[in-house]
């Protein structure tokens, strides 16, 4: 099994079960993915609690987690600038030249996604590491991922 690692914090954001396609010049990878939610589902029945003793909300946790950090373009473009800045040097001089002539062309493709993209970060959240984003694509149930795929550093388990 190959994992994929932030090249950055070390955090695994990607392993070799879930097949990708390069886009963008090969700067992009796309995953199709699916959602796991964490925390609680409700889920009706049909029973009556409060005609059985129960409390309405009794045995449930509602603790679901879902969040979206808002970036406007000023705000991305930031952290695209600052994310290149901090990548280029871990890379070796051939990948430097490759990222250096397409990463533009990348950032235009995810600015045109803005307003549809989620945004994710690894398990340390650092706010300055390889970022994972998640959009729709039209009629999909499950969302589309995308990977900065010279972020990634593949480490065989």
């Amino acid at each position: 099994m190959i994992v994929y690692q932030d090249l950055l914090t070390g955090d695994e954001l990607l392993s070799d079960s879930f097949p990708y396609k390069e886009i963008e010049n090969g700067m992009l990878w796309e995953v199709e993915g699916k959602w796991v939610v964490k925390g609680a589902v409700n889920v009706d029945i049909g029973a009556n609690p409060s005609a059985e003793g129960g409390e309405e909300d009794e045995g449930l946790d509602d603790q679901a987690e879902k969040e979206q950090p808002a970036f406007d373009k000023k705000q991305f473009v930031t952290f695209m600038k600052r994310y290149i800045k901090q990548l280029t040097p871990k890379l070796d001089a051939e990948k430097q030249e490759l990222f250096k002539k397409h990463i533009e062309g990348a950032t235009k493709y995810l600015i045109s996604k803005l307003s549809d993209l989620q945004f994710f970060v690894g398990e340390s959240m650092h706010d300055d590491s390889s970022m994972v984003f998640a959009y729709y694509k039209e009629g999909a149930t499950d969302p589309t991922f995308l990977y900065f795929a010279y972020g990634l550093k593949e480490v065989k388990c």
